[in-house]
């Protein structure tokens, strides 16, 4: 190999043998002869491999490490490939000898590529040498092998080249997928983002990092004898030196010769159109701040070279890394593909004034900057208008549960009903005029089209100066599957109201109620078919705990937001949650969830019939969003909304009432007419649906036997499989040999 040539690209020795993926093998002299590692992928079965020939190979130990396997031992002079016996036949290996001398005494990143560019790495290569004395770089390129990973790394060569400073980069690559042979399908359109919003594609090269030994494995490789080591990405950067010893010199400096490397996330305020995000654009965090994974910095030969190298820690030895270096990850350069406005609320972003100077002065660049906020400026409290009530909320096509939902609340208090429709073709719109000319409700058609705002959001906004809203004294904006259950006093608003005091602001959590595994529609109350639901305590999936928000009107808000008010103006807010106490001071800003220390349900609940029937939800499918437009809802959007752990009756003390306030509206001829009308066109729709293969299927899979079991299982999936979707979850977890406590996770999809 030459050693004098600044870049330089190696290959992994990756392959597969049956159920075995082999990660990379390892060999190298010792003054007690050749040592052998072995990294094998996750989960391996290793007790079926054996030696060939004893006198060529001899196997010591295996060690287990966060679900990989290491196999050490030794090897005979001479030999360049190991064979061994297993199970599924002979396995021969082909061994790499490390190659420590290119890095020896250097500055060195230790980095995966995700999907950065050439010129976000060559500006991330650019900042370490320019301010922290970078002098190598280990980049392990997770692309699949092709014209886009060769066209990388020619491009990266040229560049490479134009820094002085930089004297080795080693680009890694493999020819097998370093995700693991567990990956779900991410190709499934009923697990997979909708192509707008995905942040990676559904590329096994790119989606689970599921083997954290690779780390290791470039340690024995390339880093033993580094002088000082950094793991970061390229999409993360060292905050610029404080006291004039770089980041560098401070791991080498350090007592233990191990550092914590702690970070935040950074985003751009905008990026600008056609261009890919640069780590400059970086310039705003939020408020409160994002953490960035736990990182390390290591200088190799002040600590003992055994510990393995992990992702986010060097196992065995953390207790050394007493000292800190900070480091910002550049959100939108790992998500490149992704509007800022995607991936976290622009609300909570504030500009940076020491990331403006980096990004001025380390990268000669203009970003694009938010714009001055007019500090709120303090105001009294006024008196609401009345002491009415109002909901405001949009609908298409939900005529068949229209008099229900409307009857329900009018029956626990509400006096008003501010309703925008849009592309209804099963008489709903038409149902709402004939009930807004009887004074019951106001129809509104959605003022949408032509903007570039999804149609609840243009129905909030034309509805802040509508005078419905500006005649309210409470206020409250949700959804016709969503029915308020109060459980204060008689169980009626008033009630609720009472037991909050002087609060101004009253949060409903959701309770998910899933299908009670009903399969047909049925013209009959929602709350009276559907009673299975999750339990109380359930923060998974995050969905689980959104809240709606009751609040008084009283000039403290620009306007509404659809789980809460937003833009808070000035005076004093006065906010509980379900069960009566303070909710965190943090939500004024921003937030649209419980958690363990706001979450309650002792005053009252938000019932969320998300799905109601299988076939009512193949309608809705077929209908989309008000909201998240571009999403599907599918079987993923199923299994995390359908929940039918538990059973809750408290809401039907109300239907015989219910029922009584229902036949009088339908009493009314014309309103039964088309209450008919609305109920025959969704189960014509139901009949057409079904017609079609892909319904179909969707409708099969939802009434099958799995997803029926994943519906009273929610609380044992971590967060992940929630944003896989159930192609993640193994039939494993249906085995009656699984603990009663017994929990499942996988990794993130974006990881």
């Amino acid at each position: 190999m030459d050693q004098t040539k600044v870049f330089q690209r190696r290959q992994l020795q990756a392959c597969t043998h049956g159920d075995l993926r082999i990660l990379d093998t390892l060999r190298w002299a010792t003054p007690f002869g050749s040592s052998l590692r072995i990294y094998l992928g996750r989960n391996a079965d290793t007790e079926a491999i054996k030696p060939v020939d004893a006198a060529d190979v001899r196997l010591t130990d295996r060690l287990r490490i966060v679900g990989n396997t290491v196999i050490t031992g030794t090897v005979a002079g001479g030999v360049r490939a190991v064979e061994f016996a297993t199970g599924q036949g002979k396995l021969t290996l082909p061994t790499s000898m490390p190659e420590t001398g290119l890095f020896a005494d250097m500055n060195v990143m230790l980095a995966l590529r995700h999907t950065e560019t050439v010129a976000q790495v060559a500006d991330w290569l650019r900042y370490h040498t320019d301010h922290h004395g970078l002098e190598g770089a280990v980049l392990l390129d997770r692309a699949g092998p092709g014209a886009a990973r060769e066209g990388f790394a020619k491009d990266l060569e040229v560049v490479v080249a134009g820094i002085p400073a930089l004297r080795r980069l080693v680009l890694v690559s493999a020819d097998l997928p370093l995700g693991g042979a567990d990956l779900p399908a991410l190709g499934d359109p009923a697990s997979a983002p909708r192509a707008k919003d995905r942040r990676f594609t559904p590329d096994p090269w790119l989606a689970l990092l599921n083997e954290p030994i690779l780390y290791d494995i470039l340690k024995w490789r390339f880093l033993t004898r580094a002088g000082a080591v950094i793991a970061l990405d390229p999409c993360d950067m060292l905050r610029m030196p404080g006291d004039g010893v770089n980041a560098f010199e401070a791991c080498r400096q350090s007592h233990t010769g191990l550092m914590r490397v702690q970070g935040a996330s950074v985003y751009p305020w905008r990026v600008r159109k056609g261009h890919d995000p640069q780590l400059g654009d970086h310039i705003c965090r939020a408020n409160p701040q994002n953490d960035a994974p736990q990182r390390w910095a290591v200088a190799p030969k002040r600590i003992v070279v055994g510990p393995c190298w992990l992702p986010n820690v060097i196992s065995g030895a953390s207790g050394l890394a007493d000292e800190v270096l900070d480091y910002d990850r550049a959100v939108s350069v790992l998500y490149s593909k992704a509007e800022v406005s995607t991936l976290i609320n622009k609300d909570v972003l504030e500009l940076d004034n020491a990331l403006l100077d980096r990004a001025r002065d380390a990268f000669g660049h203009a970003p694009i900057q938010p714009p001055a906020r007019k500090p709120a400026q303090a105001r009294p409290v006024m008196a609401a208008p009345s002491g009415r009530t109002a909901i405001v909320t949009c609908m298409k096509n939900e005529g068949p549960f229209l008099l229900e939902w409307l009857a329900y609340h009018r029956m626990i208090g509400v006096d008003d009903f501010l309703v925008y429709t849009n592309d209804c073709d099963d008489g709903t719109d038409t149902l709402l005029d004939v009930l807004q000319d009887r004074g019951l409700v106001q129809r509104r058609d959605n003022p949408f089209r032509g903007t570039d705002q999804r149609p609840q959001q243009a129905a909030l906004q034309a509805a802040w100066s509508d005078p419905v809203v500006q005649n309210a004294g409470w206020l409250i904006s949700m959804d016709v599957d969503e029915f308020l259950n109060v459980h204060a006093g008689a169980n009626r608003l008033p009630d609720l109201f009472a037991a909050i005091g002087d609060a101004n602001m009253v949060s409903a959590t959701w309770r998910l109620f899933g299908n009670d595994d009903v399969e047909a529609y049925e013209d009959r109350p929602i709350i009276e078919q559907f009673t299975r639901c999750a339990p109380q305590l359930i923060r998974r999936p995050h969905q689980a705990w959104g809240f709606k928000t009751l609040f008084r009107n009283q000039g403290l808000w620009e306007g509404f937001g659809v789980h809460r008010p937003r833009g808070h103006l000035g005076g004093e807010v006065n906010w509980v949650n379900g069960s009566g106490y303070p909710m965190p001071e943090r939500l004024i800003k921003t937030g649209w969830r419980s958690s363990l220390e706001s979450y309650g349900y002792d005053l009252v609940t938000l019932n969320h019939y998300a799905v109601r029937s299988v076939e009512s939800f193949l309608v809705k499918r077929d209908r989309g969003r008000v909201n998240h437009v571009t999403r599907d809802q599918g079987a993923a959007y199923w299994f995390r909304m359908n929940n039918n752990d538990q059973q809750d009756l408290s809401i039907h003390r109300h239907l015989p009432e219910l029922n009584a306030e229902l036949d009088k509206l339908k009493a009314d001829p014309e309103i039964a007419a088309l209450h008919a009308q609305a109920v025959a066109a969704h189960r014509a729709k139901v009949v057409n649906l079904m017609e079609q293969d892909e319904y179909v299927a969707l409708h099969d899979r939802l009434c099958g036997d799995k997803m029926k079991r994943l519906s009273r299982m929610h609380r044992h999936f971590g967060m992940n499989v929630f944003l896989h979707g159930p192609s993640v979850v193994p039939d494993r977890v249906f085995q009656p040999d699984l603990p009663e406590s017994f929990f499942f996770n996988t990794a993130h999809p974006d990881s």
